[in-house]
């Protein structure tokens, strides 16, 4: 399934889950890790988030949302707002500022 389908309705989730063998795709998983074929995907929040060097929870906590949101943001599932993009902005280019501001 593609990251950038539509989410699956409760009964397909459901139909899909059932057929669904984890052992399986745990290990097609671990082959394709081993085989070098995984990449890691960053998102310029996580980005900005890491220039700071603080965790999830301390950075969402400075920035003002909670920690759901920002794992949103970082996972692609949600989008900030523009407000939360300017201050993101600013994270990722001045990280020492957005500390010097929170008192860090």
């Amino acid at each position: 399934m593609s990251s950038k389908s539509k989410p699956m309705a409760k009964s397909e989730l459901a139909a899909y889950e059932a057929k669904r063998n984890l052992a399986v795709d745990l290990l097609q998983s671990v082959r394709e890790m081993k085989a070098g074929q995984v990449h890691v995907v960053s998102s310029p929040v996580i980005e900005a988030r890491r220039k700071t060097g603080l965790s999830q929870s301390q950075f969402a906590a400075l920035i003002g949302v909670s920690v759901r949101t920002l794992q949103g943001w970082e996972q692609g599932r949600k989008q900030p707002s523009g407000a939360a993009r300017t201050l993101l902005a600013i994270a990722s280019t001045n990280p020492k500022a957005v500390l010097a501001v929170a008192g860090k």
